[in-house]
């Protein structure tokens, strides 16, 4: 597994010169002419089609496209391509509206989110956009695990937001705002009404420094999801099929290198096991997650959430451990070594494999 994951990211980091390119590349090479021209509707502009025009300057048929900010219908038709109006979806034309009141499609594989202008360019275009990315072939497997878990993690968020789908069913008010999600930050390009400059120029420059931000963030997720993700996914595959070799039970598993790159991003921690857990149909579920300590050769054991997007565990620590430490930990616990349980009972450690093990065992019969 060690090499697996050497391989990948020595394979997919921002040294890829593709990526670099990109990169480096972002704003001036919007300016560059071509016989291509992608088009949009002006005025104020949102995250759906600034994230589209790039995803599609990114794709073969259309590198290095101009892209065009117009409402003029005449215009619209000369055009090779069209997001986000025109009201017509037409992929044999390229026309990617999604404002048709019988308009209703979706990206598949068991989403049910309606596509935005983004989406439905990631649909079409995803597979291909991230093969040449990566420099992969577009029947290579890996292009395939990516092409739906970029869409999930990223893709689908823009979709929701632009078509106005709340992220959970309750009538609640929230108990605070974000504003810091890329929606958000693309809907401060525009244009202030303060701003003297009020021309279809500075729009177009704010439209580009728009592509530019959602781009980017697009590229810094294929590039994460392809050096990270995917091996870190191997790793907790291969250690739940030997479950059952830590403890009987099969409700621990023990992750058999620390991984510091994945687990310092806990939600996609979370996702893998929830994931893998339905696709390899195991039962019981998974109640604990054994790991050395990236920093010490301390040992942690974590409880698993009850879903990638709660903070409640399945089968938290128990309540009279937490928020102790050392020794005072170890003597109530009945178990030496342990060094501390957070507050919240979700994780804890142990100076040995041993006495973490001992932890999980304990806080399972509990």
């Amino acid at each position: 597994m060690v090499k697996v994951a050497k391989a990948w990211h020595k394979t997919f980091t921002f040294h890829n010169p593709l990526l670099m390119t990109f990169h480096t590349n972002l704003s001036s090479s919007f300016s560059t002419s071509s016989a291509k021209r992608v088009g949009t509707h002006s005025g104020t502009f949102h995250c759906d089609e600034a994230l589209a025009c790039f995803m599609l300057r990114l794709s073969k048929p259309f590198s290095g496209a101009d892209i065009v900010r117009t409402r003029d219908p005449k215009l619209l038709e000369s055009l090779d391509a069209v997001v986000d109006v025109g009201g017509a979806y037409d992929p044999i034309r390229h026309r990617y509206d999604h404002h048709q009141e019988d308009f209703h499609q979706v990206f598949g594989q068991g989403f049910v989110t309606k596509l935005s202008s983004a989406g439905l360019v990631y649909k079409h275009f995803g597979l291909k956009i991230i093969a040449n990315v990566l420099r992969l072939d577009e029947g290579h497997p890996h292009v395939h695990q990516l092409y739906p878990a970029i869409y999930r993690n990223f893709v689908e968020s823009v979709d929701a937001v632009d078509n106005g789908v709340n992220q959970y069913d309750s009538d609640e008010s929230p108990k605070y705002v974000i504003n810091t999600d890329l929606a958000s930050r693309i809907k401060r390009l525009n244009l202030d009404w303060t701003d003297a400059d009020q021309s279809s120029d500075a729009e177009t420059e704010a439209f580009h420094r728009a592509m530019a931000l959602a781009g980017g963030e697009f590229l810094e997720n294929v590039n994460y999801y392809a050096k990270s993700w995917l091996p870190a996914r191997s790793i907790v595959m291969e250690c739940l099929a030997a479950r059952e070799t830590v403890d009987s039970c099969g409700e621990i598993i023990k992750l058999n290198r620390p991984c510091p790159y994945f687990f310092s991003l806990a939600p996609q921690w979370k996702f893998h096991i929830h994931e893998l857990e339905e696709e390899m149909k195991i039962n019981p579920s998974i109640k604990y997650v054994l790991y050395q300590d990236d920093r010490s050769e301390k040992w942690r054991l974590q409880a698993v959430a009850i879903s990638p997007a709660r903070f409640e565990s399945r089968k938290p620590l128990p309540y009279l451990w937490r928020g102790l430490e050392n020794d005072r930990l170890s003597e109530v616990a009945g178990i030496p070594g342990c060094t501390f349980v957070h507050m919240s009972g979700f994780i804890g450690g142990n100076k040995s494999y041993d006495g973490a093990l001992a932890m999980a065992k304990t806080s399972l019969n509990a």
